[in-house]
């Protein structure tokens, strides 16, 4: 790529960004149920691929089965470890016939998992299986944010690579549509209050049942999106930490954001995604108290 991130503003794909939401969302919760639970719903989550967003391999009446949208070829795939695969186009498609898709190929081929029918995170609920309000999918689009998410998704993996205790995958989050990878103290942390819509507390305290530092792209925060970084709970001082000049703390969100605009016009990208990433941690980590077998160590790369 000739740059980090294609030309993408959020205000351009709103449609086709809330339309991919909601499926994204309707396959996300299709692993969810399909998956053992694995600590902070970690077995909810997505994966960036070669080719697109995909659920990995789950089980599926004794063998293995894993979906994938594919956004070069803009379809669905649906595949089993018998050797059988459905493909289903996304253009054309609302909400509901997306569902109805869906559950009518996985009925196909003799898996029938049993999701809540109604997205999360979103303040306008409508159930999957009625919502034809959300049905535009402009390919460019879908694609252009693919490549946002490869690009963060290489920076993510080698920022987590410097951390020498527990942290997660980097992993896509359906429910708020977002790439993270979070670093944890070791330590508890206070009940979370909860209070996202649409979704249950309990799922909330989970989540953020452990002292924690997390870091992201998500289609939000800028005018083409933005890389963001918190800790939970938010350690005294946290927004007034020094970060590189191209970010800023969001009082409203509780968190820095680095606009992917000014990623996308830095003299080095990488670089400047480097620095935010490192600034960020370690300003949660030392004004959190982190004990020091976890706290970020000398940069390795």
């Amino acid at each position: 790529m000739s740059e980090p991130f294609p030309r993408l503003a959020v205000a351009d794909w709103q449609a086709t960004r809330d339309t991919l939401h909601m499926w994204l969302q309707i396959v996300g919760k299709i692993r969810m149920v399909s998956s053992p639970a694995v600590n902070h719903y970690w077995h909810a989550t997505l994966r960036v691929s070669a080719r697109g967003l995909s659920t990995g391999a789950f089980d599926a009446r004794g063998g293995l089965l894993d979906i994938e949208f594919d956004l070069i070829a803009h379809r669905l795939g649906i595949r089993c470890s018998d050797g059988r695969e459905i493909a289903l186009p996304l253009a054309g498609l609302s909400v509901a016939d997306f569902y109805t898709a869906v559950f009518g190929a996985l009925h196909e081929l003799g898996v029938r998992p049993e999701i809540h029918a109604s997205p999360n995170e979103v303040e306008v609920a409508l159930p999957f299986a009625t919502d034809t309000v959300h049905a535009t999918y402009v390919p460019e689009h879908a694609h252009a944010f693919w490549l946002q998410l490869v690009y963060a998704q290489r920076r993510l993996e080698a920022f987590r690579a410097e951390f020498r205790g527990k942290s997660s995958p980097v992993h896509f989050f359906w429910g708020a549509l977002d790439l993270a990878v979070t670093r944890f103290s070791g330590r508890p942390a206070p009940a979370h209050p909860g209070g996202a819509p649409h979704c249950p507390d309990e799922v909330m305290r989970e989540s953020y049942s452990d002292e924690l530092s997390s870091a992201g792209f998500w289609p939000g925060g800028g005018e083409e999106g933005a890389f963001y970084s918190y800790g939970y709970p938010v350690p005294t001082g946290f927004a007034s930490a020094v970060v590189p000049s191209e970010a800023f703390y969001s009082a409203e969100l509780g968190e820095f954001l680095l606009p992917a605009e000014r990623v996308r016009t830095a003299a080095d990208p990488d670089e400047l995604v480097r620095e935010f990433l490192r600034a960020t941690a370690r300003a949660a980590a030392e004004r959190g108290g982190w004990p020091d077998r976890v706290s970020p160590s000398a940069p390795r790369s």
